[in-house]
């Protein structure tokens, strides 16, 4: 007895984005700046108050801010390039470095920062802190365990498919976690019953304190793409109108039942891994600040006449007013009741 097998799909080659540049609306590009602004004002008022009380010793169980740290400074354009397509009936699936995509998505700050401050009124009643953030309103969460976003963001885009909605899922991942078993079992299921789900990779070159090229096999993710047939895109340096574009296309084509892509990005870990990281494993640390994606693309916006000094400064302002609310907020809130450690963690029964 023979078998005859079906063609197979023909595999897309792996693609370089290209930024749209002076195609873009101007209004736009003022907006994706003003996104990375306003995430990278958030990420320095948690780093001042993380590091405002942690002792001499440097506890991190100390002060306002108990727990790890980790901050997505120099990250920004891919979450504000991705995020500029989406609404609050899309999910986004995030790492345990959230805090650049909760805020392009629309994540409620006041409670994003009570949460990570471990207060009551936080999206997790100060139970989860930042790497356990889930707002419903906008379908966003993430996770401290490594690769954890992506098989949820499967079960988001077949809820999204079966409802008869053209939402999309985001999973985001970094690149040593594109080695993790979850990651492949999620193109896979993707690809094979063609979900709208769009995979973004962010490689900021650093896997802890691991090397990409010590970890990982190929140079570029996105090569990955071609095994589960389909589309990969590799956004080089940080780029994100170059973002923007790739992201268009992903979303574009998961909303119109046409299946999974994924993108990797190249980024920039301004910081450490975690504060508190000495970094000693980065031979290139003292370059880091001159590739800062802020002041390059202000740059860039400022030659292009999009914006000017008085732009610039209220953008800035309109940032740190809502920032400072937040951080006022979250200080102004109470600690969770002791007595209450069991509640919201196990179901309960109406009226107890």
């Amino acid at each position: 007895m023979s078998t005859s097998l079906s063609q197979p799909a023909p595999v897309p080659e792996p693609t370089e984005a290209q930024a749209p540049g002076q195609h873009l609306p101007d209004d736009v590009r003022r907006n994706l700046f003003a996104t990375m602004v306003l995430s990278r004002t958030f990420e320095e008022a948690i780093l001042r108050e993380y590091h405002a009380d942690k002792g001499p010793g440097f506890d991190i169980g100390k002060g306002l801010i108990p727990g790890e740290m980790h901050l997505s400074a120099g990250q920004e354009p891919v979450a504000a390039g991705v995020c500029a397509h989406l609404t609050a009936d899309d999910a986004v699936t995030a790492t345990h470095r959230p805090h650049h995509f909760a805020v392009a998505h629309g994540v409620d700050m006041r409670k994003m920062t009570a949460e990570i401050f471990g207060r009551a009124t936080g999206l997790g009643r100060g139970r989860g802190g930042h790497m356990h953030l889930f707002d419903p309103a906008v379908h966003f969460s993430c996770s401290g365990i490594i690769a954890e976003g992506y098989p949820p963001a499967l079960g988001a885009a077949l809820a999204f498919r079966r409802a008869g909605t053209d939402a999309v899922a985001v999973a985001v991942t970094g690149e040593g976690a594109a080695n993790q078993g979850a990651f492949h079992e999620s193109l896979n299921l993707a690809a094979l019953w063609k979900l709208p789900v769009v995979f973004v990779v962010e490689d900021n070159e650093w896997g802890i304190s691991v090397p990409r090229s010590a970890s990982t096999a190929v140079t570029s993710n996105a090569a990955r793409a071609a095994g589960y047939g389909m589309p990969g895109e590799r956004v080089e340096d940080n780029d994100v109108e170059a973002v923007y574009a790739a992201a268009e296309r992903a979303v574009r084509r998961a909303r119109a039942g046409e299946g999974p892509t994924l993108i990797e990005v190249r980024t920039l870990r301004m910081w450490g891994h975690f504060e508190g990281d000495a970094q000693g494993y980065r031979p290139e640390l003292a370059t880091v600040a001159t590739l800062d994606p802020l002041p390059r693309y202000e740059a860039r916006l400022r030659e292009a006449g999009i914006v000017d000094d008085a732009a610039v400064e209220r953008i800035r302002a309109e940032a740190s007013e809502r920032v400072e609310d937040a951080v006022r907020f979250a200080k102004d809130s109470p600690l969770p009741d002791p007595a209450e450690v069991l509640h919201h963690v196990f179901a309960e029964e109406a009226g107890r």
